[in-house]
């Protein structure tokens, strides 16, 4: 192989472990990570694909809801972004690079733990953008105990309300809005199939997210609403280094996996795009795993 052709198929070379420990109060920043996670900011190139869509994306902050909200922006959607008021220096990002490709941004900040603000959440993006048609429930809670005798009810409740009561509640209220052709896509993990020992809260709410999936594919086929979701092995996100793991393994996070390192937010946003856009209408019911060559799926 030429260099040419080997310069052009490897874009770009992202970092390997061993990494730096490092930790965050919960909910981390991705501007505060070494290194810095790749959301697209100078890396994404957008072809039109969502030309005048309008999505909602939670946790769009950082990780991979950022990198999303940058690549959706960047393929001509308008987007609204939810997050945590502690996350504002991230979401402003974000809102700058939306605007920068000419597109409305909406940001929202808010804990989704609440069934009230779900609701108005919806309403309020909904409103904004003038219209709704891709919704994305990316937003999550993870963090690492290792046993189910110190998990409390609390952490477990917590976990449990944030990835899937939350999801309930915002798609619920998104079908309000939500015309035919629409796009719904939730983020589940390998957790949902192999989970690890340490994160037990946070593996049954994956396998939980990944069965309202095919189950609400399911129930709104005749409303030609697509359902879908995306599987993530290891990212390298704030999530991770905010209790997500314990100091030891982010060391060598993603080391396991058959290409020897961690995904980029960067590296899975396509995925979303390619479950929006419209020439992917036949396909629902869906879950995709990017795992860096584990073949968790």
């Amino acid at each position: 192989m030429n260099s040419f052709t080997n310069k052009t198929l490897i874009a770009q070379e992202y970092p390997k472990p061993p990494f730096k420990q490092q930790h965050q109060p919960v909910p981390g920043l991705a501007s505060e990570m070494d290194p810095r996670p790749d959301h697209g900011e100078t890396s994404y190139r957008g072809t039109g694909r969502l030309t005048g869509r309008k999505a909602l994306i939670t946790g769009g902050d950082s990780g991979i809801g950022r990198a999303v909200a940058i690549a959706y922006a960047r393929e001509g959607a308008d987007v609204a972004i939810n997050y945590l008021p502690d996350e504002e220096q991230d979401a402003a990002e974000v809102v700058k690079l939306i605007e920068a490709e000419g597109r409305k941004a909406v940001a929202i900040p808010g804990d989704i733990r609440s069934e009230a603000f779900c609701q108005q959440l919806v309403k309020e993006a909904a409103s904004k953008l003038e219209g709704l048609d891709i919704l994305v429930n990316n937003a999550g809670r993870q963090q690492f105990n290792e046993s189910i005798r110190t998990l409390s009810t609390e952490d477990f409740d917590a976990t449990f309300k944030t990835n899937v009561y939350a999801m309930f509640w915002i798609t619920k209220a998104a079908l309000e809005y939500l015309p035919a052709g629409s796009s719904i896509i939730n983020t589940t993990s390998v957790q949902a199939y192999k989970p690890s020992a340490i994160l037990l809260d946070y593996a049954q709410t994956k396998a939980a997210i990944a069965a309202f999936t095919k189950a609400l594919a399911k129930q709104l086929g005749e409303q030609q609403i697509r359902v879908n979701a995306v599987a993530p092995g290891p990212y390298w996100t704030a999530l991770q280094v905010s209790g997500g793991q314990p100091q030891e393994k982010i060391e060598q996070f993603g080391a396991t996996a058959p290409l020897g390192r961690p995904g980029q937010p960067a590296e899975i946003a396509p995925l979303y795009v390619t479950f929006a856009e419209s020439t992917n209408s036949f396909t629902s019911g869906q879950v995709w795993c990017s795992d860096g060559g584990t073949g968790t799926l």
